[in-house]
């Protein structure tokens, strides 16, 4: 088995990328962080990989930052080391170019809940765990997940679910917006492979697109927005890959996008 904190695995398209410390259930420090970001790096200029998979090893997605080191740090040093790279981090996978799923094996507490607001879908194992408990531990949420969580859900839930700490099932999780489903436990991984297949057929550069105008028009006046997406889809008929799939479409038979 490795030891390297992050793993990656590259197949039909799909990068696999496992958060690998199943001894502290896959608990975020600095060195996992940086590690993540060497990956992404590799996944970013691949261009055959068109869709990311957020896993984590044993029976934890990530149980949360590493309490221990966070008990050691001052404010100063944490906002300057710790608190900055995850930030840049999460800021980096939730406005990476290729679409990103999570595969959400087990515990996602703290800053896992929080990984998993910055990614584009969220498949639940009926065996996870969601919740931000910070607030029990005289803390809050300070990997973004305060901020994107009041803007994906209805602002008095999120704060309950901040407040009070509490660990939310794979069904209250999906009832309440923070994730897309649940499945069987011995069954995640082929599910999330199964939606991860669907989305690398289509076009990779109308996939990143589309990605850029929703990241994008989600932090604009809906006037703004509206005019962002007009000139988003102009930019995607000028591609060979809409007119490739419209041209499909017509003779009746199946596209075959390129990225270009």
């Amino acid at each position: 088995m490795s030891t390297d904190p992050i793993l990656l695995d590259v197949e039909n398209a799909i990068a696999t990328i496992t958060i690998n410390r199943a001894e502290t259930l896959n608990a975020l420090d600095v060195p996992t962080i940086r590690a993540m970001h060497i990956v992404l790096d590799k996944v970013e200029t691949d261009p055959d990989v068109r869709v990311l998979v957020f896993t984590g090893a044993g029976r934890a997605f990530i149980a949360g930052g590493d309490i221990a080191d966070l008990n050691s740090r001052q404010g100063l040093a944490h906002y300057q080391e710790f608190a900055e790279e995850i930030h840049n981090l999460f800021r980096r996978i939730e406005t990476f170019d290729k679409p990103t799923i999570g595969a959400v094996n087990g515990f996602a507490l703290g800053g896992g809940t929080e990984l998993l607001l910055a990614l584009d879908i969220r498949i639940l194992s009926d065996k996870a765990k969601l919740g931000l408990p910070e607030i029990t531990l005289g803390l809050f949420p300070g990997a973004g997940g305060t901020q994107r969580i009041i803007r994906q859900l209805p602002l008095c839930r999120a704060k309950e679910i901040m407040y009070t700490g509490d660990m939310l099932t794979p069904e209250e999780a999906v009832s309440v917006g923070l994730a897309n489903r649940v499945v069987p436990h011995d069954t995640l991984m082929d599910s999330v492979r199964d939606t991860a297949a669907k989305i690398a057929h289509k076009s990779p550069l109308v996939l990143k697109l589309l990605k850029r105008t929703l990241s994008d028009g989600g932090d604009m006046p809906l006037s703004a927005a509206l005019r962002h997406e007009q000139a988003m889809i102009g930019l995607v008929l000028d591609s060979a890959d809409a007119h490739e799939g419209c041209g499909a479409f017509l003779e009746k038979r199946e596209a075959t996008f390129k990225g270009r």
